[in-house]
Formats: structure tokens, C-alpha cells, sequence
């Protein structure tokens, strides 16, 4: 194969793909423990001589059967592809996941979707993977199923880190404190996301800092405060310090407000990445716009410091491209 290939649904796969050996789960931030699904699955589709690939859904079940979308997630579909190809494999399905998905029969997936669509070489999930509808798909089952149709099983344990698993969840709790080297170590590479830059109030522009604003969506958690990034506008990478929350303001739904070192351009409209790097300290509320500036230049300081002594946690990492 020559090329990552994203597909949106599985009604034409590319012959390049059927045979392939897949790895199914909702994935959401691509961390340490779904790497090591990855590598197993790189390792297997290698040794079969077939393409490796990733079986994912979006939106993430859970917010489907919410009210509202309540999950602070890592890792939209997007970022997955994105994660998936710098990983090194050839291709991701990012299937839509609503009620309807929610009914097929676990027997159905298997045979409506790796049977027919991708006829699979092989399958890998982790240990706590479920599909299907009333979740009746376990891993045991679709052993069974793999045994019946002529397709390979193989069932991973979770990973530890200290005294617990790495999960989503646990990286969902370290940035919603504010622990964003933790968070980067679980995960394996410092935390990215994207937005698209909107105007703002131009209060930061007035105080000499002016600031790329991308809007935060409801379920968006992560610990207001002041943030060293590493930001990509197009193929152009910029150092940069970052708030969140704007406790002196209108602190309703504020946007992630990023000012690149060294930069002036108009950049409405266009779609910025922001990896986190450090964080610097969590919102205060200052006396004045004089004491407010004196810490913005502060931040600022200890924010290049930081960027001056990042390096890439992994090879995942480094090929992503914010740390180099």
C-alpha cells in the first residue's frame, strides 16, 4: 500500500484493504494502552503480509445516550486519524455511531462489517471491549465468531501505570487538574487539539498580547489556567503561552486563548493545533490591568523556559511534529 487511507464507512472498502488485520475501539486519546494495541496490531498485520488498520466510532457512545454530550473527550475523529497515521499504520475507519448502530446484533457486525466489508485477517481488542447491541458482543464471543468465520482473535490486557490502568479516564481527570505532564505521560505524546480561530473581545491586543481565540465546547475540561504550547498554523509551528478561563471577565464558555511568541498576523478563519506542553498556574483575579500585564510577561518567561526544554516523549511524538 502506498498512502494512509481514511475511510468514513465501511459500504466500499478499497480492495487495497480487504484481508486486512484490524484493531477495534473507541480509542478515545490514542493513549499508552491503546499503543500497545497498535503495536500488537502493526506486529501481526506485518507477520500476515497485510494491511494494518483501525475500526473506531464517532460521536463516542456514551454522549449518544446522554441528554447532552457530557464527555470531556481527548480525541476527536480527526485527531485520531491523525494519531493513527504517525503511528505507522495504513488505514482508519471512523464509523458514525448513533441509536440506530447501537441495535445491529453483535452476530450482524461480525458478519456485515469484518466479514463481508473487510473480510479481516485477524481482529485485536482490549480486554474490556464490548460491541454490539445490549453489548452482547464480549471478546469471548467474538473469539467464537472468529473461530466460526476463519479469522484470528487476539485479546489484550490492559496496561498498568503505577497502582492503576491507563485509561481515558484517568487522562480525562489529570488535565481537568491542571496535570498536563501526567496527562502527556500517559498518553505518550503531549496532548494536541483543534480549533478554528474566531475573533474575540481584542482585550488581550490592548494589553500587548494579543491572542489566537478557538471556542470551547461545553464538555471541554480541562483546568482553567495559564498554559505553555507548541501551536501549527498550516506547516509553520510556533512557540506559545496559552489561558483558559477568564475569571477577571465574561468567564462563560471562554475560549482557549492562545498569543504566538513573535507574531502578527490576520489569521481569522484558519484552523489552529495546540499541543500542551506545561502547565504554568492556575486563573487569578488581579487588582488592576498593571498587575494583570506584570503576570501575563511572567507566564510568558516561564513559558519559553518550558518550551526550551521540551523534548518528544515517544517516536509517536516526535513524528506529530509539535516537540522536535
Amino acid at each position: 500500500m502506498t498512502g494512509f487511507i481514511r475511510l468514513n464507512s465501511l459500504d466500499a472498502v478499497p480492495a487495497a484493504l480487504r484481508g486486512a488485520f484490524v484493531a477495534i475501539g473507541n480509542f478515545d486519546g490514542v493513549h499508552r494502552g491503546h499503543q500497545s494495541v497498535l503495536t500488537t496490531l502493526k506486529a501481526r498485520a506485518a507477520q500476515a503480509g497485510v494491511p494494518a488498520m483501525v475500526l473506531t466510532f464517532e460521536p463516542h457512545p456514551r454522549d449518544v445516550f446522554a441528554p447532552a454530550p457530557f464527555m470531556f473527550r481527548l480525541t476527536d475523529g480527526d485527531a485520531k486519524a491523525r494519531l493513527a497515521e504517525a503511528f505507522g499504520l495504513d488505514a482508519i475507519a471512523v464509523l458514525n455511531f448513533d441509536r440506530a448502530f447501537s441495535q445491529i446484533e453483535a452476530e450482524d457486525f461480525v458478519s456485515r462489517f469484518l466479514v463481508d466489508a473487510l473480510n479481516v485477517t485477524g481482529v485485536i481488542v482490549g480486554a474490556d471491549f464490548h460491541f454490539g447491541r445490549q453489548r452482547r458482543g464480549t471478546p469471548t464471543f467474538l473469539k467464537a465468531s472468529g473461530e466460526a468465520q476463519g479469522f484470528a482473535v487476539e485479546t489484550l490486557d490492559l496496561m498498568d501505570e503505577g497502582d492503576e490502568v491507563i485509561s481515558s479516564s484517568r487522562i480525562r481527570a489529570a488535565l481537568s487538574e491542571g496535570a498536563v505532564i501526567a496527562a502527556n505521560r500517559l498518553l505518550g505524546y503531549h496532548w494536541f487539539f483543534d480549533g478554528c480561530v474566531v475573533k474575540g473581545d481584542q482585550r488581550g491586543r490592548e494589553l500587548g498580547y494579543p491572542t489566537a481565540n478557538t471556542m470551547t465546547r461545553a464538555n471541554f475540561q480541562l483546568a482553567q489556567g495559564v498554559y505553555a504550547v507548541r501551536a501549527r498554523l498550516g506547516d509553520r509551528l510556533f512557540d506559545g503561552v496559552a489561558a483558559y478561563g477568564k475569571p477577571m471577565f465574561n468567564n462563560q464558555l471562554p475560549p482557549f486563548e492562545t498569543h504566538l511568541f513573535d507574531f502578527d498576523e490576520d489569521i481569522y478563519g484558519q484552523t489552529i493545533s495546540v499541543a500542551l506542553v506545561s502547565h504554568i498556574r492556575g486563573q487569578e483575579v488581579f487588582s488592576g490591568l498593571d498587575e494583570l500585564i506584570a503576570a501575563m510577561d511572567r507566564d510568558s518567561k516561564k513559558a519559553r523556559d518550558a518550551l526550551a526544554k521540551a523534548s518528544p516523549l515517544s517516536e509517536l511524538d516526535a513524528k506529530l511534529g509539535f516537540v522536535g
